[in-house]
Parts: C-alpha cells; structure tokens; sequence
C-alpha cells in the first residue's frame, strides 16, 4: 500500500481547558487549512459553545477511535487527524479507519452551535491521546466552549508549544473520500428505528478479536419501523451488516442518540454490500459507513472510474470547480442551470471532484457538500491504475469496435466486451469472472467506454 507522509503542524495541541471559574473550553488546534481567502497555516472556524457537550465529546471520541482503528487485521493505533470542514452553518469532522473500510462523519448542525458565526474552510484538527481521556471523561450539563482553530495567532518559537506530526498518509485512505460519496449517493433509507433498539441489536453482535478480523457478513430485517430483527442469512428486505463488528465504534454515543436511520442500496437480497448507520443527535448527526469487505476497503470500489472515463467529465468539472461556494450542500440542479449542463454531466463532474476530495455526499440530505482536502490530493488519474491502463490501450489503437461487441488487446491477450441492452459493458477477463462489475469496470470495459464516447463526440 503506497503512503506519503503528511506533515501536521499545530501551535498548540488540543486539549480541554476549565478556567477558575469552572468554564471548560474543548480547543482543538487547526493546522494546514483551506479557506475562500485562500491556504492558511491555522484557521479559526469557529468560537461558541456546543448546546450538547457529553454528546458532542462522545460523537468526537467516537469519529477519532474510527481514525485510529484498523478494523482488517489489527495492528497498533496509528492515528490520523480528522478533517475538518465548515460550511458557514455547520462543522463537519471525518475519518477513516487506517484499513479504510470504515468512514464516520460528525455533522454538528446550527442548533448544535452557540456562538460567533461558523466560518468556511477545510482542515486537519489536533486530537491526541490526553485529549481522548478527557473527551471520555467528559459529562453532566455544564456548558462547554467549543473552539476550532486558535483565537490569535502569535508567533511560535522553538521553546513554545509548537506540535509538529509526521503521518504516514496511506494512498487509499485519500482514494476513499472520492468512492465512499459514489457509493453513498446510490443508498436509500432502508430502516428507521429508536435508538434504544439500535442499541439492543447491537448487544447482539459479536465481540471483534484479533482473529475475527471483521470478516464476517450478517444481515438484518426491520420490523414495522420500530425494531431490527437479526438473521445470519439473506432474506427479502434485509439489509446486509458487512463486518458487523465495526458498528461496535456507535455503542459510546448511542446513549445520547434519540434514532437511528440504516442507509444501504436497493439490491438483490443475497448480494452483500456496503451499509451506512446514522445517529440523530440533540443539534448533530453522525453517520458510520462500512465497505462492503472490511479486506476491500473503499478504495477499491472503483465507483469512480466511468466518470473519470467520460471524455466531458475532467472538462466539466473544471467549469463546475469554479461555480462551487463554501455553502453547506450542493444543488445539482443549480449547477446544471448555471454551467448549462445536463444534470447526469453535473454529477459526472462532481465525482471527478470527490476523486481529489473536493466533494462529498450528505445521506440525511440527500445533497452533496463542498470540502477542500488540507494535503495534497494528486491527480486523480494516477490513484486509478485500471484507467490508466486503459488509456493505453485506446493510445496503441487495442480496441475494435463491432456493434454491441468490442475486442480489446492483441493476440493471446484479447478479450471480448459485450454490451448488454441497457448499454452495460461485460468482460471475458478474469477481472469480470471475479468480481461481475461488483469493484467498478474492468480495464477493457473502460477502454471501450472511452472509444465510444469518443466516436460519439466526433459524430455530433
């Protein structure tokens, strides 16, 4: 798995203050941010207080646990900061697992804030070990200042606070953000249920061992809207809990909850797939999403890739890059008036977007949102070597076209694309006999999708 490090840098770590007369201040320390002003070394977003503190530290501890667990073959904490985003109204902080199979989001909404007005930018935030302690310990109904970003900004020297992390930062893990929101705008809302219950179905599960390794597949039923029903096999309108075990991560912050909404995609009731459980929280929400294979991940979904191959698609986006604002969700059908384009190429565009984290996808709203990863994304091309080998294939002249069939390759190496009467593109590689589409298009397939786009474009 390829990495590069990413360089942190904080002016003071974060931690929770209480000043002598009993006021508590959570501070968490921004670092390398980007805001409408452009880059800034340590934003301020935000200064007020949180209307729910205990649910709020809990929601927190439970989005920096996600970020410091590999849930697929279990190995010590390497913890990466959550990213922060302020849309103007809300804060919005995300995680991955270091196995990349798991995706939390904590959105604290206006009437979870009290306070100046939240700003807009994008960026990491601070959250060390001291920090954790006291998020667990926090409780009762004092009120607890919130700051995101520090209130001025002095000169640091040498002998001052200065914090300074050197992380590792896995490939995959900034490949997840583009495929977790392709994967969350196809889900409906399959259950909605009290929390109390969401918490005895919980109860149920297995307890995660190094052994386990979240390798097991449960499915379970809702029942008239108020109950889930577990069953370890598929059965009509279940809903499948890939690696049940890494729901365990809601358990500390279901107490605070009042429901619980379960996302999934509308499929067959054998197939296995990715799932995404959200909490309804006083003022806040968090969402945990969980790939379809804890041993996938979401970076190898491939959900991007027929996007990234539309010849219009990088074009679009970059019309569609200049439209978006700091605004906390994205109207499709605004943009489409605006670039006068068709809604299918908005959306296109915006998942070239989400491949270098530009966008990501609401469940609760139904909306995309706008972010602006604080390290550097890369080309989205060079993180997908499926479409590149594509592309090389188009270059050296391996793909020929004969009505709904297409060879691919030469000699001993060729295989047949077929397209079926809906248009979608089958394969005789190994790639398709594996996986049936299920981890996006195959290297052929994508050849051909851009052959006959291109033939397309040449005939209008």
């Amino acid at each position: 798995m390829t990495s590069h490090i990413q360089s942190y840098a904080y002016l003071h770590p974060s931690a929770v203050h209480e000043s002598t007369a009993g006021r508590r201040t959570l501070a968490l320390e921004t670092s390398g941010g980007a805001t409408p002003a452009g880059e800034a070394a340590n934003p301020q977003l935000f200064s007020g207080f949180l209307t729910a503190p205990a649910a709020a530290a809990a929601a927190l501890l439970t989005v920096a646990d996600i970020a410091a667990t590999r849930f697929y073959q279990p190995a010590a904490p390497a913890s990466l900061d959550p990213v922060v985003t302020a849309d103007g109204d809300r804060l919005r902080m995300e995680s991955f697992s270091g196995c990349c199979g798991a995706y939390a989001r904590l959105d604290v909404l206006a009437p979870g804030l009290d306070g100046d007005d939240v700003g807009h930018g994008t960026t990491n935030v601070d959250i060390n070990s001291p920090l954790r302690r006291a998020l667990a310990r926090l409780g009762g109904l004092d009120p607890l200042h919130l700051t995101v970003g520090p209130a001025e900004l002095a000169v640091t020297t040498f002998d001052g606070p200065f914090v300074e992390k050197q992380v590792p930062l896995p490939e995959r893990w900034l490949r997840g953000f583009a495929e977790a929101q392709v994967l969350a705008a196809g889900f409906t809302l399959r259950a909605e249920v009290p929390a109390a219950e969401a918490a005895a179905f919980l109860r149920t599960l297995p307890r995660p061992t190094l052994r386990s390794s979240a390798r097991t597949t449960r499915w379970v039923v809702p029942v008239g809207g108020r109950t889930l029903r577990p069953t370890s096999r598929p059965a009509p309108d279940a809903v499948c809990l890939p690696g049940p075990e890494r729901l365990l991560a809601l358990q500390q912050v279901l107490r605070h909850a009042t429901t619980v909404r379960v996302y999934a995609p509308d499929l067959a009731e054998s197939d296995a797939a990715a799932v995404a459980w959200e909490l309804q929280l006083p003022g806040m929400r968090l969402t945990l999403m969980l790939s379809q294979n804890a041993s996938r991940g979401f970076s190898g979904e491939g959900g991007v890739l027929h996007d990234l191959a539309t010849g219009t698609a990088a074009y679009d986006a970059d019309l569609v890059s200049a439209l978006l604002a700091w605004e906390p969700r994205i109207d499709v059908a605004e943009l489409s008036r605006q670039a006068d384009l068709p809604a299918g190429r908005v959306r296109a565009a915006l998942t070239v977007l989400g491949a270098s984290g530009q966008v990501g996808y609401d469940l609760a709203e139904e909306a995309y949102f706008h972010r602006h990863l604080p390290y550097s994304a890369g080309d989205a091309e060079a993180r997908n070597p499926r479409l590149r080998r594509a592309r090389a294939l188009v270059a050296d002249g391996a793909v020929r076209l004969d009505g709904a069939l297409a060879s691919v390759g030469r000699g001993d190496q060729g295989h047949l694309v077929r397209a079926d009467d809906t248009g979608r593109l089958s394969c005789t590689c190994l790639w398709w006999a594996k996986y049936r589409g299920g981890r996006g298009p195959c290297t052929h397939a994508l050849a051909v999708r851009i052959v006959r786009d291109t033939a397309t474009e040449a005939a209008r």
